[in-house]
């Protein structure tokens, strides 16, 4: 898989065990990983719906096996940024209409 990934915004489904803490730790630790988010969207009784945030020279075939050893799927891939430096979405005017 491509080295060239920066940012992953990645809306995932997780059990309650592992917690959000473990998630995060467990995908820091891997190889050109430089940060991790992640932020809870809804939780139910079984189940926890989380967007993580991963920036760093990334791996998405090893961060999709992290996640899926530590019992998460993930839902979407909502935002990816890719090449030599992160690019900020730019403004248009259609923005917030």
């Amino acid at each position: 898989m491509s080295k060239e990934l920066k940012r992953l915004v990645l809306d995932v489904l997780k059990l309650h065990k592992p917690t959000k803490i473990e998630v995060a730790s467990s995908l820091a630790e891997l190889e050109g990983v430089d940060g991790v988010n992640i932020v809870s969207v809804t939780v139910d009784r079984e189940t926890e719906t989380i967007k993580i945030t991963i920036e760093g020279n990334l791996d998405y075939q090893a961060i999709r096996e992290n996640l899926t050893a530590n019992g998460c799927s993930i839902h979407s891939i909502d935002l990816v940024c890719a090449g030599k430096k992160i690019i900020d979405e730019g403004k248009t005017p259609t923005h917030g209409i």
